[in-house]
Order: C-alpha cells, then structure tokens, then sequence
C-alpha cells in the first residue's frame, strides 16, 4: 500500500491546520487505497480563540493539536524520512504559513521549521510528489523555490502570488475546484479555502489534487 504523507501544524483555520481540508485530504488517501501518515513538528504555536478570533495569549503544541485530527495516529516529523513515504501532501490553514514557515509575516523572506525544510527537501530531491492545498503553496516555493523553481497557485490573491513569485517560484491564478500541475518537479497545488466559499467546492479540489499527486507515483 502507498504511503502518503500528510503534514499537519495544529488543528484550526486561524492557529493550525484547516479541519475540512485535512479531513478531506485522509478521506481522499483512503478512497484511492493508499495509508495516509499524519505528522507535525514537536514545537508550540500561539493560540488563536475560534471563537472571537483573536489571540488569546496561550501556547499549545502542533503534534499534541494535530493529533486531534488524526487521532491519535501521528509522527513526530522529525522521525520521518523521505525513505518512509510516497508522496507528500500539505493542507492548508494559517498553520501552514504561520507555524510550519513564517510566510504569513514575512512573504517572500520566510523562514522554515527546519524539519519541515528538511523532509520537503528530501522529497523533492528523491522526486516524489508533493500537493499543497490553500495557503500551504506559499511553504512549498518558500523552501524549494530558488533551487526547483515549481509552479504553484493558492487561487487568485494578487499579493500573495506577488510574494510567491520572489521565491523562484512561479504562481498561476487557478479556480476553486481546479488545481495546478508542475509536471516536472511532480508537484501538485489547489486554492481550497483560499476561494472556496461552499465546503462541497473544497472537496472537490482537494480530491481531484490527492488524486493527481497519487497518479505522479
């Protein structure tokens, strides 16, 4: 059975990983029969309340929350190697650009939790795909933009695709339930949340996305 890594960094839209995208992304695994590993970094984040949307002073850890979504089920990625895995996928959520990288505050000059650097680099060099979904593009052309220069899409934002441009990486503007295919570097990038405004378009691309990247096997 195929393995497929899916990299979590919490678990909600503001602080972690997006729910209905990760959901979406394990349920989409399972469907093309392939075993879904779930994984996130041993480091804390600051909390964001759900409720009132606004940081609430706490701290929690990324692979104690991201094994909400996969319960219980889940590596430290600091254990994992490109070796263990087929493929890689990356859901979105503010996680994905505020706790794997730091994208969302500083663009284009982010910086990357090193072992997700590491494993990413890993997967990239042993050319075997990779998907992100939402906002999670922008981690991708953060790490392996210079040296890969891929092609992704997180929809249609003109100043983050600006941002993802300065990488080396190239953004291409792409509708909610399409997705972008960069052949070459056997990666595979969809808007999700980043335009969907109905849950059922998000499924949609995402599913469509794990297939793609599964097929680049």
């Amino acid at each position: 059975m195929k393995k497929i890594g899916v990299v979590l960094s919490g678990c909600g839209v503001r602080d972690g990983s997006e729910i209905h995208e990760a959901v979406f992304t394990l349920l989409a695994i399972d469907r093309q029969g392939c075993e879904a590993v779930c994984m996130a970094p041993d480091a804390e984040f600051p909390v964001t309340n759900h409720l009132t949307m606004q940081e609430c002073g706490e701290k929690r850890n990324m692979l104690v929350e991201s094994a909400r979504i996969a319960r219980g089920n889940i590596h430290d990625i600091a254990t994992v190697k490109a070796a263990d895995l087929d493929a890689i996928i990356f859901p979105g959520g503010f996680g994905a650009a505020k706790n794997l990288c730091d994208f969302a505050m500083k663009g284009a000059a982010a910086t990357v939790q090193p072992e997700v650097s590491r494993l990413l680099k890993e997967m990239a060099a042993a050319g075997k795909p990779i998907g992100a979904v939402c906002i999670a593009p922008a981690l991708i052309a953060a790490v392996l933009g210079r040296e890969y220069a891929p092609t992704v899409t997180i929809g249609n934002d003109a100043g983050t695709a600006a941002e993802i441009d300065k990488t080396g990486a190239t953004h291409q503007d792409c509708a909610v339930t399409e997705l972008v295919i960069d052949e070459k570097n056997k990666l595979v990038t969809s808007p999700a949340y980043m335009l969907a405004n109905r849950i059922i378009d998000v499924a949609e691309g995402i599913n469509k996305c794990v297939r793609e990247v599964i097929k680049l096997i």
